[in-house]
């Protein structure tokens, strides 16, 4: 038998929103202005509700999604530290739009860059962390690309790491889900994108956020906006309630008040249909198995369950569950050794499966072994 791995508690997560038939889930699409919306759960990337979610646009400042998700990697790996110090160049200063004004050989730390990044969107702080990193700003717009290949983001294409209107720079509903998905398992960007208001420059500089759902939604923790003529109000929204994060994309919306109308709609939707789910542990499930030719003629079993799964509200009473385990084993047993598992069921089909382990290891009795505990029999009688 082979052992379970740490990574690999749970063998399979198989939901579906479990079996749910796509009408009961759907969202009318008159309630959402914007031409293309996405509702994505952050935990399994199931999407609960989309209009055109593949349809090619442009997505302003969401793009600095994708540049804070290679910030944040480049900050766990070591490449880079929060107190480093970064000189805006000649180049960053000039982009103009939303921008904090930097100077030429004006210097920050990368926390406050990153901070006028996602607060203010600032184009110019964001164009001097991507020269930072990589030396120039092609060179880092290159492993956007890159990235949005690893993650699966087959309508987006950067030709910038600020979102300013360039042709041929474009994404998808889908796609912005995606990379908002991707940073947020970086937990520490909460801590600048649930930000309001702050300031920089010792004071003289305040920003504020312009994610207005900050003020205004249960739940919201970030993420970040964005707006030009090409591509409309847009806003990648991540809320969470009782463990269930959800990420609401919302492209081309007419107005800027319309896309958080939008987004908190989206939101509310998923709050109040689904839950995540988290299984309880079976009695049954902890038992005692019989072994054969061991050193202990029984072995106690175990079973991990530490992560849950997306259900609609309501429909954990229609959860089921099969134990498989064997009557006895033959030794030797190793700790964490898979003996049986527990099958979660809805309707018949399988959305989970857990392995059920050895809760210790057994050693094959020897020879020597038997002769050992005779001689001690004899000794002892």
């Amino acid at each position: 038998m082979k052992l379970i791995k740490t990574a690999a508690v749970c063998l399979a997560l198989l939901v579906s929103v479990l079996l749910i038939p796509t009408e009961a889930l759907a969202v009318s699409d008159d309630d959402i202005s914007a031409p293309a919306a996405v509702l994505m759960d952050a935990s399994t990337g199931e999407v609960l509700y989309s209009k055109n979610p593949h349809e090619v646009r442009a997505c302003a400042s969401i793009t600095k999604v994708m540049t804070l998700t290679l910030v944040m990697e480049s900050l766990d790996s070591g490449k880079i530290k929060w107190t480093d110090t970064v000189t805006a160049s000649a180049h960053a200063s000039s982009m103009g739009g939303s921008d904090i004004w930097l100077e030429p050989g004006e210097t920050m730390t990368v926390e406050e860059m990153v901070k006028a990044t996602i607060v203010a969107s600032a184009n110019d702080a964001a164009v001097a962390l991507a020269e930072f990193i990589c030396g120039s700003e092609d060179e880092f717009v290159e492993q956007m690309n890159e990235k949005a290949k690893q993650l699966g983001m087959k309508e987006t294409v950067f030709k910038n790491c600020n979102g300013l209107d360039e042709e041929g720079h474009v994404t998808s509903a889908y796609d912005v889900a995606l990379m908002s998905r991707e940073l947020i398992k970086h937990k520490s960007i909460f801590k600048f994108s649930n930000i309001w208001m702050d300031e920089l420059r010792g004071g003289k500089t305040q920003i504020v956020n312009t994610n207005k759902l900050l003020k205004t939604y249960n739940g919201i923790t970030g993420l970040k906006t964005g707006t030009t003529s090409q591509a409309g109000s847009c806003i990648s929204a991540t809320a969470e309630r009782d463990g269930l994060s959800l990420i609401a994309v919302v492209l081309g919306a007419p107005t800027g008040t319309q896309r958080f109308t939008d987004a908190a709609a989206l939101l509310d939707y998923g709050f109040a249909n689904f839950s995540m789910y988290l299984p309880k542990i079976p009695d049954e499930a902890i038992t005692e198995i019989a072994v054969g030719g061991g050193m202990t003629d029984k072995v106690k079993t175990t079973l991990e369950i530490n992560n849950s799964f997306l259900i609609k509200k309501g429909a954990d009473k229609d959860i089921t569950y099969e134990i498989s385990l064997p009557e006895s084993i033959e030794a030797p047993v190793q700790k964490g050794q898979a003996i049986g598992k527990i099958v979660y069921k809805m309707s018949g089909s399988q959305i989970a499966e857990y392995p059920i382990a050895a809760a210790d290891s057994i050693d094959e009795i020897t020879l020597g072994d038997i002769f050992a505990l005779l001689f001690k029999s004899l000794i002892g009688s």
